[in-house]
């Protein structure tokens, strides 16, 4: 049975992405995150996608989206977990070679213990807390952190050392970025001091990775930046501005479609959809689309929304509900049941972008994309 909308991931798109981000960051090594369900775009989709544009390293947040990775991955692609593990997690990790960072004594001493009982070796990547306050170990604890390593070397490979910035997105966390940049680099003299240093340091999401290329090292955990999307307006005009151009150079893969189910009449005079949110001051034609909150389109778009049909930017009227929103194509020629709609994407000469659908709903980038469901098909073009 057809579902009542599709997404779209464009790979030539995607391809332009990625050669993009090797040129700029001057080959340096990348691993695509693909938390959230791959930022909306679907991780079954995207991973064959990514691997065919030369990625081999991909970032999950939970064993759940590591075992959805595993399951599309080449043999030969690295997945790291950053975040929730249990110890039947740690296990399945260390069985099947998935890395996973480690932020506390007890997922160290949970690691150590199951690799023991695997007689494998458990690849951990250790994130230091530099002001962050989320995950990470203490300043305090890196010496016993040190020793502990030392004593479990015959049990874990210390693959990483890493942070993560809190904000870097925005200028204002200036002096608290700058802070924990002295605090990483100050945790990594420590390190390098007992002799005991990772096969790799990594420290920059999107936003830093384009505003501080002295904080690279020898990875970068790219997000939002491979599908298209800048991670603040802020970090996009700093881009365009630095490098004098006018376009950005990374394309939104990305387009949601759906079709009209049916056209409506509506007289003069009446209120349209629940409740009395909006009224018809003259005689209208609705088209009725089968998606709804329910499916990602945000309440907060009643009689704010706009979607595409036939290559005219149409508004939403009355109430969002749970399956259908009603959009007016008064005037508008030759609408039918069964044309398109387009609520993110292109048509003709106009476009609705995730960056304004988002405003329009008061949602981030972020916020947006990982919220469109995963029962909607991605579809690869």
């Amino acid at each position: 049975m057809e579902a009542s909308s599709h997404i779209i991931l464009n790979k030539e798109l995607l391809k332009g992405n990625w050669e993009f981000l090797r040129a700029y960051f001057q080959g340096k090594k990348i691993s695509a995150v693909v938390k959230g369900n791959a930022y909306g775009h679907g991780i079954e989709a995207y991973v064959p996608m990514a691997e065919a544009c030369g990625v081999d390293h991909f970032s999950v947040f939970n064993a759940g989206e590591a075992y959805r990775v595993h399951e599309v991955a080449a043999p030969g692609s690295t997945i790291m977990v950053m975040g929730a593990l249990d110890e039947a997690d740690i296990e399945w990790a260390i069985e099947n070679g998935i890395e996973f960072y480690v932020f506390n004594f007890q997922r160290l001493d949970a690691a150590v213990r199951i690799a023991q009982k695997l007689a494998k070796k458990a690849i951990i990547h250790i994130e230091l807390e530099t002001g962050m306050y989320r995950t990470g170990f203490e300043e305090q604890e890196i010496a016993t952190l040190i020793e502990k390593l030392r004593a479990a070397s015959g049990d874990i490979v210390f693959r990483g050392l890493c942070m993560h910035f809190a904000g870097a997105e925005h200028i204002t966390n200036y002096v608290r970025i700058r802070k924990q940049k002295i605090n990483f680099k100050m945790a990594l003299k420590k390190f390098r001091q007992a002799g005991l240093m990772p096969e790799m340091i990594h420290a920059c999401c999107s936003a830093a990775a384009i505003r501080y290329p002295d904080m690279h090292y020898d990875m970068l955990r790219i997000g939002i930046l491979q599908y298209g999307f800048w991670p603040s307006p802020e970090i996009l005009i700093e881009y365009l501005s630095k490098h004098e151009a006018v376009m950005s150079p990374l394309k939104r893969i990305i387009s949601w479609e759906s079709m009209i189910m049916g056209l409506k009449e509506v007289p003069p005079g009446e209120f349209v959809g629940y409740g009395a949110s909006y009224f018809s001051h003259q005689a209208m034609q609705l088209a009725l689309v089968p998606i709804g909150y329910a499916h990602g389109f945000s309440r907060s778009l009643s009689n704010s929304g706009i979607v595409l049909i036939n290559g005219y930017r149409v508004p939403v009227v009355g109430m969002v509900n749970m399956n259908c929103i009603a959009v007016d194509v008064t005037g508008l020629p030759a609408v039918a049941i069964n044309d398109k709609v387009t609520m993110i994407g292109r048509q003709g000469e106009h476009e609705i972008s995730v960056a304004s659908f988002g405003e329009m709903s008061n949602q981030l980038n972020y916020e947006l994309l990982t919220r469109l469901p995963t029962h909607i098909p991605r579809y690869v073009q």
